[in-house]
């Protein structure tokens, strides 16, 4: 893994932060209410029990199919699911969504002033959640796991971005709440702030997105902001 502290990212103007690049559950969504009811809503169709708090931590964090094959192991179970999914009413499901507190009134200070964009593997709904919360203006480039052909922690979706800013890997800084968001900072060589998550190992921690600005104005990124 290539991993860049804060101090080779923020040194000199070479190396300032021009990309702010945010994963979307558990960063800019709250959706843990919703992964419980999509894959508890698969659980109870093939009479299992409802999903334990390490079952949703996994699935909070990984793709569709990766949660399906961590749930079920059986691939008839999988493949009946995938039908399901295909049929199923997305609705319900981005009715349970939130915005993180704080998320919109970064965005419109970010959004002027750096390139921003998402990594995420989330799927086919994602375009109906900017839709529904108006972020459409506030990104330039959004990576799902469908542009890809591997999904995080592989580090295709970060890379992807990069090459499309052109930019290099310690221009730019990723926002996530998981391991897996971790581990693709880290093969990407993309500084790590780790959002609301203080027992990973991430280059800077956020708490609330009011202390975005002021980390990036430390790191040197933008200092007219």
């Amino acid at each position: 893994m290539i991993s860049r502290t804060s101090e080779e990212i923020s040194s000199g103007s070479d190396g300032a932060i021009k990309a702010v690049i945010f994963d979307c559950d558990g960063v800019i969504l709250d959706s843990r209410a919703a992964n419980a009811h999509l894959y508890n809503q698969f659980l109870s169709h093939f009479n299992k029990g409802q999903l334990t708090e390490k079952q949703l931590n996994y699935v909070h964090s990984h793709t569709l199919q990766e949660s399906l094959e961590y749930l079920l192991r059986d691939d008839k179970l999988i493949r009946e699911a995938n039908h399901l999914w295909q049929e199923m009413d997305y609705q319900p499901l981005i009715d349970l969504l939130s915005l993180e507190p704080g998320l919109l009134e970064c965005l419109e200070q970010l959004h002027h002033h750096y390139k921003v964009a998402i990594a995420t593997n989330r799927t086919r709904t994602m375009d109906q959640v900017l839709e529904k919360f108006g972020l459409h203006p506030y990104f330039e480039l959004v990576v799902t796991a469908l542009d890809v052909q591997n999904p995080k922690p592989h580090p295709e979706s970060l890379n992807k971005i990069l090459s499309y800013f052109e930019i290099r890997p310690q221009e730019a800084c990723y926002i996530g709440d998981s391991e897996v968001d971790l581990e693709t900072s880290q093969r990407a060589g993309v500084l790590f702030i780790a959002y609301r998550n203080e027992v990973l190992e991430a280059d800077h921690h956020l708490g609330d997105f009011a202390a975005l600005i002021p980390l990036l104005g430390q790191l040197g990124s933008h200092p007219g902001l």
